[in-house]
């Protein structure tokens, strides 16, 4: 696991939307991507931040778009929570 990544950081994030996609054949960027796409329509605002459960990270990343992606094992593989960074509005 990248050392970027670290496990169950405090985040500022108290609201969002679960998104769930375990196909394993897809990348995690795109999962996001498509949760992102789904948030903006819905909501009308665009994320900025994505937890995703730390066995689901299979990639070097830390961003997807202007997305932060971090780690959170209280979320359940398979699922991402996306939204927005409070600290950041």
């Amino acid at each position: 696991m990248p050392d970027i990544y670290p496990f169950d950081q405090e985040v500022d994030m108290n609201i969002g939307m679960m998104w769930f996609d375990n196909d394993p054949k897809t990348a995690l960027t795109t999962k996001i991507e498509r949760a992102a796409e789904f948030y903006k329509t819905k909501y009308g605002r665009i994320p900025n931040l994505c937890l995703v459960n730390p066995k689901s990270i299979t990639e070097d990343i830390a961003m997807s778009g202007n997305i932060a992606i971090r780690s959170q094992t209280m979320v359940l593989p398979g699922h991402l929570w996306i939204g927005l960074d409070e600290k950041d509005n």
